[in-house]
């Protein structure tokens, strides 16, 4: 080997965890406590000598679910042991949990970084160092989070597979800065197994990431035969002229180190198994060349010994590391949205019953565990695309949406217990219409609250049906509140105008008043003998498919294009931009037809999530009408037809004496194979020089500016919303269902990252026009090919004037939970 300098490789030697992807989840947690006993008898035979040769292995954990796990499992005997190589550093601990999306809030990320602390403390072992891999890019407060908790170093194994490594370099060590000050050591690696590619482990070839003269051979099985030994001399060949051609192209970069990490596995896949025989060619490696380049196998805390001993002159990077894993969150809608109720529910727990002693603390804590293992970057099984019929796609889809839907099954039951300490009862006959209603957050809320008589109770004696005059009141004070009665599947739903402190309770309750007939007498043209209302008043607020007039907004409506105008009457301005492309809430349809096959298709996409070839459709309106009128808001309804749906209808609900506007968007989406997507026009603003804020998890960041450099800003994912905040006023869109979004123009064109500098380019791309991308199965592996079915998704339309965007996410964040009513 040629090389420039003398060179340190330190091999770090984990198993990548996919809970899904390779095999059943339930296998896959067996696998994982099996490889770490699998490493301690590696250690044990070591150390008693039963394995020559293989001096110096280590095994690190890639995260702490597999100590968690491993724990559960295991004997006594290997506990101890386990704990004896984890304090001789023959082990590695990571502070990661899992390798997560964004999509874990920053309570459940905390409560699993509290696991690791508490741990760290019980084997008097400090955990400061974490690691993950596949996944690229973390949300801002990420950073915060784990520094509070004692880890303030990050191995970033990316993987560029539809995703990117920021910086526009890797294997580069930088400061990441999150949103409080507080800094995390980063490494920004390579591919997690780049160190299998150089047949650091025997018997694993692959060339996934690095094409050369030896990468046709191995995937044809040309390269290797029965004779060990020949295959053998042919691996040492290999790595031989692989790791000089890296080490070559690193010092012509002019790489500024003379050591380089590699992560490595035991075989060529992810959840793969230890293997001693890494531990072996270290050894033959350092027998034979380690006078120019020495092997070591170390974990991560010795490894970052060495890089912050090494690397001084560190640059240092503030904002959102945007992940390029999260839209997997797409490919199963349904699911999702059941797990952002859950999620909600959580918080609501926890606002409701701060102590924790009203609910079980059982329950909560199986129901998080339960929701992070949903949060995990894996989606489904390897072939999900390419056989989308077969039994084991979908086994792991069903125990993947498992996760979501005991958690949401168990954190009900925990706030369904709390609510009944609280004075909640269930419903009985003969029963006295009594409610509570509650606000739980921390602001004060005038808006509805929803108040429900099952269909066949009697109020009064009387059998309550639509036309009973009846009023809601407060039974402390008397006073009566404007409400609105609509009929529901199985009950009638009361939604009443409210407002409430923080923290407020009210006992409302609701009884019959005197009927007042309403004749069609007097001189004022009303309504016309067929009981239709479609002459213009003069003296009121518009209501007709033309325009709609509310205390706060006016909004004008075309029978082609929708709504057209929403102005805000405080201000006059039009809430809806100048330059849209399309209508708010209309659907835009993509899909790709196929060209080579399903999955070759979708590889070629790369980071695009779609190709010049792709059909892109936008929402027909078909027709209007106002479905609902009453004394709190106006409800109208827009019929669609959309390509690759077979219905496609918006109910826009507004508010009377509110700056809030309530959007449902119902779809029948049909069954396709092809790559597609379908996106949500949200094309709204704050007016002139509006900025866009979203809260992802643990931070508050601006698109397009707030991120460090060569991040992504293709789509983002994130927690309850956006924030378009002008000089005077802040237009909040709450997203309750659909967490994706994506800025700008929907056509396919070379990927542009973030350059992290605040300059024209980041403020014209934080102005974009917004999209919620609700569904996709663009990739070809891991997400459900299948987005058939029927949906719901809900959003909320607030205008305020112009607070603190920590209080317009607050506002947000209490428009997706609500306020909680129940009968006492």
């Amino acid at each position: 080997m040629k090389t420039d300098r003398k060179w340190d490789i330190y091999l770090i030697h984990h198993s990548h965890t996919d809970i899904g992807y390779t095999e059943r989840q339930n296998k896959i947690m067996n696998y994982h406590y099996n490889f770490i006993i699998q490493a301690i008898d590696i250690l044990n035979d070591v150390h008693e000598g039963k394995r020559s040769g293989c001096e110096g292995f280590s095994w690190q954990c890639e995260n702490f679910w597999q100590v968690e796990n491993f724990y559960e499992y295991a004997s006594d005997k290997y506990k101890k042991d386990f704990e004896k190589y984890v304090k001789s550093g023959e082990i590695g601990l990571s502070g990661t949990y899992l390798n997560l999306t964004e999509l874990v809030d920053s309570d459940m990320l905390v409560e699993a970084f509290g696991k690791v602390r508490e741990y760290s403390a019980k084997v008097q072992k400090p955990i400061h160092t974490s690691m993950t891999a596949d996944i690229n890019g973390y949300a801002w407060g990420y950073a915060d989070i784990m520094v509070q908790n004692g880890v303030d170093c990050l191995f970033s194994c990316i993987h560029p597979y539809h995703g990117m490594f920021p910086l526009y370099q890797k294997q580069t060590p930088f400061y990441w800065e999150g949103p409080s000050g507080k800094r995390v050591f980063v490494w920004n690696g390579d591919y997690y197994h780049l160190g299998n590619e150089f047949l650091f482990a025997p018997n694993t070839f692959t060339s996934y990431m690095i094409q050369d003269e030896f990468s046709v051979q191995m995937h044809e099985n040309l390269l290797f035969c029965e004779n060990e030994e020949i295959t053998e001399n042919e691996e040492w060949n290999i790595i031989a002229k692989r790791l000089e051609r890296y080490l070559k192209t690193l010092s012509d970069e002019e790489y500024p180190y003379s050591f380089l990490p590699l992560m490595v596995s035991g075989a060529i896949t992810d959840n793969a198994p230890p293997s001693a025989l890494i531990a072996k060619r270290m050894n033959q490696w350092n027998e034979k060349l380690g006078k120019q380049v020495t092997v070591h196998m170390v974990t991560l805390d010795q490894f970052f010994d060495v890089a912050k001993e090494s690397c001084k002159e560190i640059p240092v990077y503030r904002g959102d590391w945007n992940d390029w894993w999260a839209d997997g969150v797409g490919s199963a809608p349904d699911i999702l949205k059941h797990y952002r109720d859950a999620q909600r529910k959580v918080r609501l727990c926890r606002k409701l019953d701060e102590t924790g002693k009203l609910g079980r603390p059982e329950w909560r804590e199986t129901a998080i565990k339960n929701l992070i293992l949903y949060a995990e970057h894996t989606w489904g099984y390897s072939s999900s695309v390419s056989e989308p019929w077969n039994t084991m796609v979908h086994d792991l889809s069903l125990a993947k949406s498992a996760y979501a839907i005991n958690g949401n099954s168990l954190i009900s039951q925990n706030l369904e217990q709390i609510l009944e300490k609280k004075g909640a009862c269930a419903i009985r006959q003969g029963r006295t219409q009594r409610y509570k209603a509650v606000n739980p957050h921390k602001i004060q809320w005038s808006g509805g609250v929803k108040l429900y008589i099952e269909f066949w109770e009697y109020l009064k004696g009387i059998r309550f049906y639509e036309g009973l005059p009846f009023e809601v009141y407060d039974e402390r004070s008397g006073e009566v509140f404007k409400a609105q009665l609509r009929k529901i599947a199985r009950a009638f739903e009361v939604e009443v105008q409210i407002t409430l402190a923080p923290g407020e309770e009210r006992i409302l309750g609701i009884r019959t008043k005197n009927r007042q007939f309403q004749g069609k007498f007097g001189s004022f043209v009303k309504a016309g003998g067929d009981g239709v209302a479609d002459i213009l008043q003069e003296q009121r607020n518009e209501e007709n498919t033309s325009c709609i007039e509310t205390d706060f907004f006016k909004i004008l409506l075309d029978q082609d294009k929708g709504i057209t105008h929403i102005y805000d009457k405080t201000d006059g301005g039009d809430l809806l931009r100048d330059d849209a492309i399309y209508p708010a809430f209309f659907g835009i349809y993509e899909v790709t037809p196929v060209k080579e096959d399903v999955c070759r298709d979708r590889v070629n996409m790369g980071r695009n999530r779609k190709t010049i070839r792709t059909k892109r459709k936008v929402a027909e309106l078909m027709n209007m009408r106002i479905v609902e009128n009453g004394t709190v808001s106006i409800t109208l309804e827009l019929t669609c037809c959309l390509p690759g749906t077979k219905m496609y209808q918006i109910l826009l609900k507004i508010f009377k004496n509110l700056p809030q506007m309530e959007v449902t968007v119902q779809i029948h989406k049909e069954s396709v194979w092809e790559a597609e997507n379908l996106y949500i026009s949200l094309p709204f603003t704050a007016g002139n020089n509006s900025e866009t804020y979203l809260d992802k998890t643990g931070c508050i960041m601006r698109p397009g500016i707030d991120q460090i450099p060569g991040s992504n800003q293709e789509f983002y994912l994130l927690q309850n919303g956006i924030v378009f905040q002008s000089k005077d006023k802040q237009t909040v869109i709450a997203i309750k269902d659909t967490p994706l979004v994506v800025f700008g123009d929907l056509k396919e064109a070379p990927i542009q990252l973030c350059s992290g500098e605040y300059n024209e380019a980041a403020c014209k791309k934080n102005g974009e026009t917004a999209y919620v991308w609700a569904m996709n199965n663009y990739w070809d592996t891991n997400f459900n090919a299948d987005l058939g079915g029927f949906y719901e998704f809900t959003y909320n339309v607030y205008v305020q004037k112009r607070s603190t965007v920590q209080e317009a996410f607050m506002v947000c964040e209490t428009l997706n939970e609500g306020i909680i009513s129940y009968y006492i």
